[in-house]
Formats: structure tokens, C-alpha cells, sequence
């Protein structure tokens, strides 16, 4: 490996693990918020910051792995991306038996947090996003679906001000779960053909 793609390789390793470290913090906060004001769409989001961070650690681990091996961890990763459509489930069951729409303030300002925290991490991997095929694609493709939720999020909360109920919130939280079902595709396709590409 020459000087340069050493250096390169070191800059989207930190990259990836500052990324992993903003994630698992906001996910904290997130998730406390969610549940204190009984939001479906926040706890799928900080569902899927707690797997951002997941996948983002296992992404700076198989960096220096063979090709092969990195389009195994992809498909993994593809796997690991359906945990938030799965926590999604479980807390709409739960919103239809009590129904109460979430408090608008603090789902918006939340999801303005979340907003910020996620265009910031898909700013610092964007210039990464076709290096090292699947891996690095899972790492973007996370951080720019994360932002479109986030958006919604806070639409979610604008309209709950106007119309006090709980279906802005699912409807949210179900299109959450929807793309990172897309998402999880994506990848899936990305490590499936990385790993044929490395087949002898």
C-alpha cells in the first residue's frame, strides 16, 4: 500500500469512528426522548442511530480486511439495517393500543437534533461513499436516510400541532422502516456483486 492510500485509508477510518461516536451519543438522547413522550417515529429513529453506530464500528474493524471478507460484512450490515423496520413494529403495536399523540415541541426539536447530527455525518462521508465498495456505501446510504427522516420527523410534529393525533407519528415511523428496507437492498446488491467480482 503506497503512502498515499495509507493516508487515505487513515482518514476514512477516523472518519467512519468519529461518525460511529456522534451516533451512539444522539442515540442516547433520542431514545430517552421517545420514550418519555411515547414517539414511534423518534424510537425507530434512535433505533437506527444505535445500528448506525453498530454498523459504523464494524465498518472501521473490516477496513484493512480482504475484499472478500469486506463483501461478507456487507451483506451483514444489509441484515443489521432491518432492526429498526423490527423496532418499528413493536412500538406501532403498542401506539394502537393507547393512541396519544406524542408532544410536538419536543419530537420537533428533537428531530431538528437528529437533522443536524446526521447532515454532518453525511457531509463527512460523502467524499468516502465509493470508497471500498459495500462498506462504505452502508456507512452514507445511512447517514443520508437518516436525514430525510429526520425532515419528516419534524414534519410529523408541524402537522401533530395542527391536528392532534398519533397517525403523523406512524406514518413517519412506517416510512423510517421503509427506507432503510430500501437501504438495506442497496447494500445487499453492493456486497452481493463485490463479492462475485472477487470470486476466483
Amino acid at each position: 500500500m503506497s503512502d498515499d492510500d495509507q493516508k487515505a485509508h487513515h482518514a476514512l477510518r477516523t472518519a467512519i469512528a468519529v461518525v460511529a461516536l456522534v451516533n451512539l451519543t444522539y442515540f442516547v438522547i433520542e431514545f430517552i426522548v421517545a420514550r418519555m413522550i411515547g414517539s414511534v417515529s423518534l424510537f425507530a429513529d434512535s433505533v437506527d442511530f444505535f445500528e448506525d453506530a453498530s454498523v459504523n464500528l464494524l465498518i472501521v474493524v473490516a477496513l484493512g480486511w480482504p475484499a472478500k471478507l469486506r463483501a461478507r460484512v456487507g451483506m451483514l450490515m444489509a441484515v443489521i439495517l432491518l432492526a429498526p423496520a423490527g423496532a418499528f413494529v413493536w412500538t406501532a403495536w403498542q401506539k394502537f393500543h393507547s393512541f396519544a399523540p406524542p408532544e410536538p415541541r419536543a419530537l420537533s426539536l428533537t428531530g431538528l437534533g437528529a437533522l443536524f447530527v446526521n447532515l454532518s455525518c453525511a457531509f463527512v462521508l460523502a467524499r468516502f461513499r465509493h470508497h471500498r465498495g459495500s462498506l462504505t456505501r452502508a456507512a452514507f446510504l445511512s447517514a443520508r436516510n437518516d436525514a430525510f427522516a429526520n425532515i419528516a420527523i419534524m414534519a410529523a410534529a408541524g402537522i401533530t400541532v395542527l391536528w392532534p393525533s398519533a397517525w403523523p407519528d406512524l406514518v413517519v415511523g412506517f416510512a423510517i422502516a421503509w427506507m432503510n428496507l430500501d437501504a438495506a437492498r442497496e447494500i445487499w446488491e453492493a456486497a452481493h456483486e463485490e463479492h462475485r467480482s472477487v470470486q476466483p
